[in-house]
């Protein structure tokens, strides 16, 4: 189960505000973490914690295929975004990863920056603690899910050669 406080993001934020590509010449992922969000919110790195969960509305992620966008999120300390919809490549850039997403256009809708919001990734169900309010996203299929506990693809492909299952 994941637990965290809600920063909130509008439609069509795309990977060029996610992490500016004034940074994307960094050599760690750590540096591009701390310029996570700044153009749309210039206060996000100082007041997330580890384990705060982002929503936003449709097509999170648009723009470039770059993988930079995902990894910016997840080394600065969210544990899951919500959204509406998510830009395809955003999404297959986020499995690869082992970054949570869940599309959910009701929770991403009806959750407020700033709520206590926590998500199941066995089940999909996303509970607003604030208010109260349940949402039911669907949950990943089983193999999906194991890349994401896994800590992405690459991790997965070696566990699973280790394992002889490749």
């Amino acid at each position: 189960m994941l637990k965290g406080k809600v920063f909130k993001y509008p439609d069509n934020v795309d990977t060029d505000v996610i992490i500016p590509a004034r940074y994307l010449n960094s050599p760690s992922a750590e540096e591009l973490a701390q310029h996570c969000m700044e153009d749309i919110d210039k206060d996000f790195v100082k007041n997330m914690k580890h384990g705060d969960i982002m929503v936003a509305g449709w097509n999170f992620g648009c723009g470039s295929s770059r993988e930079h966008a995902p990894m910016a999120i997840q080394t600065c300390g969210i544990s899951c975004v919500i959204a509406a919809s998510f830009a395809r490549i955003f999404y297959r850039n986020s499995i690869n990863i082992g970054l949570p997403i869940l599309e959910c256009p009701e929770a991403a809708q009806k959750i407020a920056a700033g709520d206590t919001v926590s998500v199941d990734l066995d089940t999909g169900v996303i509970r607003d603690d604030t208010t109260g309010e349940q949402f039911q996203a669907t949950a990943f299929p089983p193999f999906i899910k194991n890349i994401i506990d896994q800590g992405g693809l690459l991790p997965y492909l070696k566990a699973q050669q280790d394992a002889g299952e490749v």
